[in-house]
């Protein structure tokens, strides 16, 4: 895997009070996407800029920037080899590839919209989260056909029924090609096993042992015993889950500036130690 999965203790917690890594001077206005892989190596996307800001592990100051052609990306997944997939469908209706090898970009992926979210899984399937088409899509980067798009959760109309979406941002995909979906604007997640188009709540109000509600998820991380953590824009938190259900993790005391508060997180990634980004 190119992206950590931490083991926990049975409740672990974090520090309240979170450490600045880099500020708008660096990542732009609103950084959405971040990645960090396993040799902790955190990847962001400046949107403003249209750049990708690489820092390698311990490194204060970025120590790489890529530029590109490629416009207000919302996601990016980075493999195991180093390259870089990355959003951009807001105005070239595709999902790039920067090849690390050759330091060159490529289309694997045409597009209708742009990707909230992005997913390279163990059989080197590429997914895209399409937050204004209300669907997932995939399709597997060996076809040689680009037009080989397949559906992989959603009915591209809003709605809250089991075989539907409403704004799905972030996706992950376990290694047995569970399908989770942060379905933002039906305020849960969802799981799709593999070839179900019917999902199963996983997270919200509306699942089978409610113990959170959230309001519009965004991004969501499995750890190594596949319990969920979620960036609850909404409510400018992250939660969690363990044994006892969902609980608030980081930024529980409201929106703010302080280091103990949030404003729409947008996305997670945590890094070999299980710090959160």
């Amino acid at each position: 895997l190119s992206f950590n999965q931490p083991k926990f203790s049975t409740t672990p917690t974090w520090n309240f009070n979170g450490i600045t890594v880099a500020n708008q001077s660096i990542v732009g206005r609103i950084p959405r996407a971040i990645f960090v892989d396993t040799n902790n190596t955190i990847y962001v996307a400046n949107q403003e800029q249209d750049t990708i800001i690489v820092w390698h592990e311990e490194s204060i100051n970025p120590t790489k920037i890529i530029y590109g052609n490629f416009t207000h990306s919302s996601s990016l997944f980075v493999t195991s080899n180093g390259d870089i997939y990355i959003d951009d469908g807001m105005e070239h209706d595709r999902v790039q590839k920067w090849i690390a090898e050759t330091n060159i970009f490529v289309t694997v992926m045409n597009v209708s919209s742009q990707c909230d979210g992005l997913f390279v899984d163990v059989n080197d399937a590429l997914y895209c989260s399409m937050s204004s088409r209300h669907q997932i899509v995939r399709r597997l980067l060996n076809d040689s056909v680009m037009t080989s798009n397949r559906v992989a959760a959603g009915t591209n109309t809003r709605g809250a029924a089991s075989n539907e979406l409403n704004r799905p941002v972030g996706i992950f995909v376990d290694i047995n090609l569970d399908l989770y979906v942060a379905d933002c604007g039906n305020d849960r997640v969802q799981l799709f096993q593999p070839e179900e188009l019917n999902g199963i709540t996983v997270a919200g109000s509306t699942s089978l042992n409610p113990t959170i509600t959230l309001r519009c998820p965004s991004g969501i991380v499995l750890n190594a015993e596949k319990y969920l953590f979620i960036a609850d824009i909404g409510n400018d938190r992250i939660v969690g889950s363990d044994l006892n259900g969902f609980r608030c993790l980081v930024g529980c005391d409201g929106m703010g500036s302080h280091s103990n508060q949030m404003s729409y997180p947008f996305s997670l990634s945590f890094d070999r130690s299980g710090n959160m980004f």
